[in-house]
């Protein structure tokens, strides 16, 4: 037992443990080593040395179910809270887990009390992550006339003053037509497209507009050199399994203490809740004295949530390994760029950026333009499909880079054009990125002579 609950500092990595990214660092991840995996972004990854780490914590728990979930967990996870804390410069009373972004967002969204002057509006991009798009779309359903969803539609590429133009001119339309702007939710980094946004500036509208701003970033730790203190945003809610090498299903909700008396409820709701009126119902985990959101948050139904806990053991590999956050973002930053570019010279197209190359600064994704048109006729030279097969067709490709290459690389149709959307990580390099190039032509050149039309004939 006292083995598997050591969680003191350098006891999995030496002092001096670097290892080189590349094809070196692939060997501390859990891959089959024929698969080539490009997609990073969608679901994350984690090395074999925090598989180890987890397993000793579900270990612990078998051997004594009712000690370590009642009492050893708890603390554990205060230890874990206050190290993704620091990460994060957020003081450790605004942090908690929660299984996901989309539990976060929807853990915001239903805890507030909208007005009952049937008025508030809530502000959201046309490239809000799907899920997150429809838990406002279901709110709205819900309360019916109480709250209204406002979409602001983006096209790409965009300037960010142009995005914020929109977002601006957005809140005033909300005003003029007689609505209150309440809540705002945007990305850090959107999904598809993978660009970055200008949330900096995003919550900086929303303060001077005294909107509250719901910030989904999935796409954050790990991904992006993140201070929530001085970003200060209303809710914020981030991924760590996506980028910062934590077990799925892992994610951080930071409430800042004024917004904590919001958040009545988890999702779903279990034993921290505090009816305002009092409950019969008691709690039967031992009592602490923690703040009533930060008990709300700390045991939500059984489940295994040793995941939460070895949050201090990646950011030690990423540490002592990888030579820490600066130098692992630097790193797929570049390679996302300079890959995703690599790609698009094979392909003969390019990547999506606007003139002042923001949507691709600090940002491990990159999306590539694939050399595809959408035309009910053959053109020459051209892989030409018919508007009729798009959706057909775009699934037939996704498909076929798993079986014929071993690999996925999201493809989606966005404003008449394929794209495929690449993920930078330290366990790849240029030349990865060149195989990639190499495979999603010759994808696209069997697409465009029609092969997905045999498929969808004999199903």
């Amino acid at each position: 037992m006292g083995e598997a609950l050591n969680t003191q500092m350098g006891e999995v990595f030496l002092d001096d443990q670097r290892i080189p990214f590349g094809k070196e660092m692939l060997k501390q991840f859990l891959f089959d080593s024929k698969f080539k995996n490009l997609n990073h972004g969608s679901f994350g990854c984690f090395p074999r040395v925090i598989r180890d780490k987890q397993q000793k914590y579900r270990e612990a728990c078998e051997f004594q179910p009712d000690p370590f979930i009642r009492y050893q967990y708890p603390k554990l996870l205060d230890k874990s809270r206050a190290a993704v804390a620091k990460v994060l410069n957020a003081p450790v009373e605004t942090v908690v887990y929660v299984p996901n972004a989309t539990t976060g967002v929807n853990t915001v969204i239903r805890n507030i009390v909208w007005n009952t002057d049937k008025k508030d509006e809530v502000l959201y991009f046309s490239t809000a992550y799907g899920s997150c798009a429809k838990t406002i779309e279901y709110i709205s359903e819900v309360h019916g006339s109480l709250v209204e969803s406002r979409e602001i539609n983006l096209t790409y590429p965009i300037e960010d003053e142009d995005l914020l133009t929109r977002f601006k001119d957005a809140i005033k339309a909300s005003r003029a037509s007689g609505k209150r702007p309440r809540l705002a939710m945007f990305d850090t980094v959107s999904s598809l497209p993978g660009v970055r946004m200008p949330f900096e500036s995003l919550t900086t509208i929303c303060k001077e507009e005294g909107i509250l701003s719901l910030v989904d970033g999935a796409h954050g730790i790990g991904h992006l050199a993140l201070d929530l203190s001085a970003l200060d945003p209303d809710f914020f809610t981030t991924n760590a399994h996506k980028w910062f090498f934590v077990p799925r299903g892992c994610a951080i909700l930071y409430v800042p203490e004024r917004n904590q008396p919001l958040m009545r409820s988890t999702v779903p709701t279990s034993h921290g809740y505090v009816a305002k009126t009092g409950s019969s119902f008691r709690n039967p985990l031992p009592p602490n004295n923690k703040s009533e959101f930060v008990n709300n948050f700390e045991f939500v139904g059984t489940i295994d949530n040793t995941n939460y806990l070895v949050a201090p053991d990646a950011i030690e590999f990423r540490e002592k390994v990888c030579g820490g956050e600066k130098a692992i973002m630097e790193y797929c930053h570049k390679l996302a760029k300079e890959g995703g570019k690599a790609v698009a010279k094979i392909l003969g197209t390019r990547i999506m950026d606007n003139s002042t190359e923001t949507l691709t600064k600090d940002c491990c994704l990159v999306n590539v333009l694939l050399p595809l048109e959408i035309s009910p006729s053959k053109v020459g030279g051209k892989n030409c499909i018919d508007p009729g097969n798009q959706a057909i067709a775009t699934e037939w490709m996704q498909e076929e880079l798993i079986e014929d290459f071993n690999t996925f690389m999201p493809i989606y149709f966005f404003e008449g054009q394929w794209w495929t959307r690449l993920s930078g990580q330290i366990y790849l390099e240029p030349s990865d990125f060149e195989w990639a190039g190499a495979a999603l032509k010759a994808i696209c050149e069997r697409a465009g002579r029609g092969e997905f039309l045999n498929v969808a004939k004999k199903v």
